[in-house]
């Protein structure tokens, strides 16, 4: 699932992190300890850091990734060597800012679950006249194992977009509850992408009420109700309706897990017909679904309809395969799910999740 492993490939560049001097500190110091103590030398420690050397050399050949992890106890001292701000500014020190050309921020100081967001957002504002080159941002690749979706909070990220004036791309993970993300206008942008275990109304209203004359595609993670992602095709009417991203060719309603009802308005909706792909992945897509898929002829004039992740019978599966292949339309109905089934006080009970979830 998307938020399970580091990405290895980003704006079509590989991926290189920055090691922060804690971690190196650390990986030495493992290697050091281990001598000492087995009188041979580890076979892992210390890693090989000739790709970020050569990364180094060339920074706009790879898509940078910001991240910093806690010391590790035993393996010299557990307390940091290196501040947010002294990362940030060696950063910007030994790789060329003006050459980077793709950026991914994840943990910062250690701990996901208090990520400084504000903070990381401020000291990349005041580094932006430095990083001129930059196209594409990740904002928060912040693992499970790291800290849930839901609990990945982020302020107003307005102001980021607006300090990168020619970025063309921007992901955010997270924000349940303190997100904001109203652009005034940003001509650049072209891919837009807001991950989220729980997206609020709020969200999804501040994205369509934003100036992005430019934009191509654009992908919501509605999420699950139970963690407040209420959000509703009313909320998104702006868009549905085709006015607020003339360009739009791209849509994704992904990690949904009430899809279902969100597929009879998109079947009505103005912008369906100047859509190429429509991607309904990640979420709790039923065979109720499905056949307004399956009923509505609109749904055929698409190139791609990704379904991915799914709670279609077999039987339903292949149907909507066999028709929308016939139709021309590249389908995907891989990774079938089975729905968790209980009784209690003579009720049955039927759970159907989304991929990215508690």
């Amino acid at each position: 699932m998307p938020n399970r492993s580091r990405l290895t490939e980003f704006a079509g560049l590989p991926v290189v992190e920055f090691t922060g001097w804690d971690t190196l500190r650390d990986d030495f110091g493992l290697a050091m300890y281990w001598a000492r103590n087995r009188r041979e030398p580890h076979t892992g420690h210390p890693r090989r850091y000739d790709r970020l050397f050569e990364a180094v050399a060339a920074p706009g050949s790879v898509a940078w990734r910001l991240r910093m992890e806690s010391p590790s106890y035993g393996s010299g001292s557990n307390s940091p060597i290196e501040t947010l701000g002294q990362y940030l500014d060696r950063f910007t020190e030994f790789v060329a800012p003006a050459e980077v050309a793709a950026l991914i921020v994840g943990s910062m100081e250690g701990d996901a679950e208090a990520m400084p967001s504000d903070e990381v957002r401020d000291r990349l504002i005041g580094l932006a006249p430095k990083l001129t080159a930059v196209r594409s941002l990740f904002f928060g690749e912040i693992l499970q194992e790291e800290n849930e979706i839901s609990w990945i909070e982020h302020g107003d990220l307005a102001p980021l977009l607006a300090a990168f004036p020619s970025l063309e791309a921007f992901t955010v993970r997270g924000g349940s509850a303190g997100l904001r993300l109203r652009i005034a206008e940003h001509r650049a942008l072209r891919s837009l992408t807001v991950q989220s275990g729980a997206l609020r109304p709020e969200v999804v209203r501040d994205v369509c009420a934003s100036v992005l004359p430019g934009l191509e595609r654009l992908e919501l993670w509605p999420g699950s109700r139970e963690y407040g992602g209420d959000s509703t095709p009313e909320d998104l009417s702006p868009v549905l309706s085709g006015t607020a991203f003339p360009r739009l060719r791209h849509l994704g309603l992904r990690n949904a897990e009430g899809v279902d009802d969100w597929i009879p308005a998109l079947a009505g909706a103005p912008v369906l017909p100047s859509l190429a792909t429509l991607d309904l992945s990640l979420g709790t897509l039923t065979d109720e679904g499905a056949r307004v898929l399956l009923d509505a002829p609109a749904f055929r004039a698409l190139k791609r309809l990704d379904l991915h992740h799914h709670y279609l019978s077999e039987e339903t599966a292949e149907r909507v395969r066999a028709e929308f292949t016939r139709a021309g339309v590249e389908v995907d109905v891989s990774g079938p799910q089975e729905a968790d089934v209980d009784e209690y006080d003579g009720v049955r009970h039927v759970h159907r999740y989304s991929a990215v979830s508690e």
